[in-house]
């Protein structure tokens, strides 16, 4: 179990990290800040230890799913600048091929 003081510290790690990771949000860096700031202050009265430590593994999760979110957006902004459309259709079609062969 970890002390006061280290699962302080890492809340307010995760915070920032999470508020860092906002700015390139879909929604806009507002909207994420104001839900950020509404889950933090939703369990700040928490003062068990145990509950704590599953929180901050409940943010981490969340922290990765936003970095599978922006992946995501990249690989697309990627794939639609250097391939075209007709070429993306043409590989769609090959794969469909292929599984329905299997």
């Amino acid at each position: 179990m970890a002390s006061h003081c280290s699962l302080r510290r890492s809340v307010i790690q995760l915070y920032k990290e999470l508020q860092y990771m906002g700015r390139e949000y879909p929604a806009g860096a507002d909207y994420f800040n104001k839900k950020c700031k509404a889950a933090f202050l939703k369990n700040k009265d928490e003062t068990d230890p145990e509950k704590i430590e599953m929180l901050i593994n409940r943010g981490r999760f969340v922290q990765k799913e936003i970095e599978a979110l922006y992946s995501l957006r990249k690989y697309r902004a990627m794939k639609q600048r250097y391939y075209d459309k007709d070429e993306m259709d043409m590989h769609s079609k090959q794969i469909e091929n292929f599984v329905k062969q299997l």
